[in-house]
């Protein structure tokens, strides 16, 4: 990946598009949306395979982040809370819980901040 300095902004290009990233909202994603983004994407993609290759039904799938930052350590994340939000029919919570867990041990960008950031997670079924 190549990153060039536009100005306000560093700008790459993906197959899918172009990424402005800028410590500016006005300019750009900033660093910390992305990072945060990743984990919580990751991890809910991951979420909804693991659900569905043990037959659950998922209809919809939304993840909330909340993310604390340090302000004394360079404003770094030290932790993010992820809530996710699962409709579907037949949801057990055992089953949910089983699978949320097993989910955390194998989204990659969650554990590539492993004993760097705080990680919860927690769930709540509707359908």
């Amino acid at each position: 990946m190549d990153f060039t300095w536009q100005g306000e902004y560093f700008e790459t290009e993906f197959e899918f598009g172009t990424l402005k990233i800028s410590g500016k909202e006005a300019h750009g994603f900033r660093p910390f949306q992305l990072m945060v983004s990743s984990i919580a994407v990751c991890s809910a993609s991951v979420l909804r395979q693991v659900m569905e290759k043990q037959r659950m039904q998922v209809d919809s799938l939304t993840v909330t982040a909340d993310v604390t930052r340090d302000e004394e350590a360079a404003n770094r994340i030290s932790a993010i809370a992820l809530h996710y939000v699962i409709k579907g029919s037949g949801l057990a919570e055992k089953k949910v819980e089983k699978a949320v867990s097993l989910a955390a041990k194998n989204c990659p960008m969650a554990r590539t901040v492993e004993g760097a950031v705080d990680l919860t997670e927690t769930f709540e079924i509707t359908e």
